[in-house]
């Protein structure tokens, strides 16, 4: 199976359909009742929700999923039976196949309840029409060359007693977002100094993004947050809340973290934990929605 532990929730839509060739008079017969096994439609539709909650258990490299909600849906024609499905969930990874699976054993139920009299049929087509969520529909790129900056904030690194990790991953996963890195410093955990540097390179500096990494816990010198929030114009609560919500479902001491974000100017400044593994699931829920704030802070509507 694919490894979807560092992906987000997020609302995922899929639409399939699957087509049933079968003669007229079956046709027919469907619509007065009058098949042996009874009104087949019902009975196809209970099976294809059946199949789109357990499509984990039959498609054996597909993740078992909690859905949200299963359609079904019949168009009869004159000689065929369209089936559509659509399915929902809040999830980390798509349902499309829970679609496509729900629409293929709807129709092979309807073929199993009507071969008595039609030995004709044929499923002539099961494909996938549409599919929503995830980051590809968040994955809007800024019209502009995006210039981001890092901040360091650890006494050891600076003394060189550590070597600083996270900072250099951020650095590395913003160019491979296409962000123009203009500066990395590391600095010691000194408010003022703080403070003067993001004020440089937001004002001066015109940095459109300044990442922090480290001193966002509850250790005596642990100030990123303090004077990050004595620097912005407007604090952007969401960023961090949700930052913390994603790293408690991986462990309990995210909920300790104090890191804030912001804006000043033009700049989004955003407080990172120092640690690795922090820093690095953080980045995957910042990236790519955190585009969408440039463009708003340009005036440009959420649909522009």
């Amino acid at each position: 199976m694919i490894d979807i532990s560092m992906k987000t929730k997020t609302l995922r839509t899929a639409t399939a359909k699957a087509t049933l060739k079968l003669k007229s008079d079956t046709v027919q017969l469907l619509k007065e009742n009058r098949l042996p096994k009874g009104d087949p439609l019902p009975v196809a539709r209970v099976a294809a929700i059946q199949a789109a909650k357990n499509t984990g258990s039959i498609i054996p490299y597909c993740h078992t999923l909690m859905l949200d909600f299963v359609d079904v849906n019949y168009e009869i024609g004159r000689s065929k039976i369209d089936v559509t499905i659509t399915v929902k969930a809040i999830h980390k990874t798509g349902v499309e196949m829970e679609a496509l699976t729900a629409a293929s054993v709807c129709a092979l139920t309807l073929y199993d309840m009507m071969k008595a009299v039609d030995d004709t049929m044929e499923i002539t087509s099961v494909m996938l029409l549409s599919k929503k969520g995830g980051k590809s529909d968040f994955s809007e790129k800024p019209d502009m060359q995006i210039k981001g900056a890092v901040i360091v904030t650890s006494d050891s690194a600076t003394a060189g007693e550590k070597e600083d990790i996270s900072g250099k991953l951020i650095v590395e996963r913003l160019k491979t977002e296409g962000i123009e890195v203009i500066d990395y410093r590391i600095i010691p955990d000194d408010p003022d100094k703080l403070k003067s540097l993001i004020i440089e390179l937001s004002d001066e500096k015109k940095a459109d993004l300044i990442i922090t990494t480290g001193g966002t816990g509850l250790g005596p010198r642990d100030i990123s947050p303090d004077a990050t929030l004595q620097v912005i114009d407007r604090e952007v609560p969401g960023i961090a809340e949700t930052l913390r919500a994603f790293g408690q479902e991986r462990t309990p001491y995210s909920m300790l973290s104090r890191g804030v974000a912001g804006v000043r100017g033009n700049t989004i400044i955003i407080n990172l934990p120092g640690s690795k593994n922090a820093a690095i699931e953080s980045l995957n829920v910042l990236f790519p929605a955190v585009f969408h704030s440039f463009k708003m802070l340009r005036g440009a509507g959420h649909d522009n």
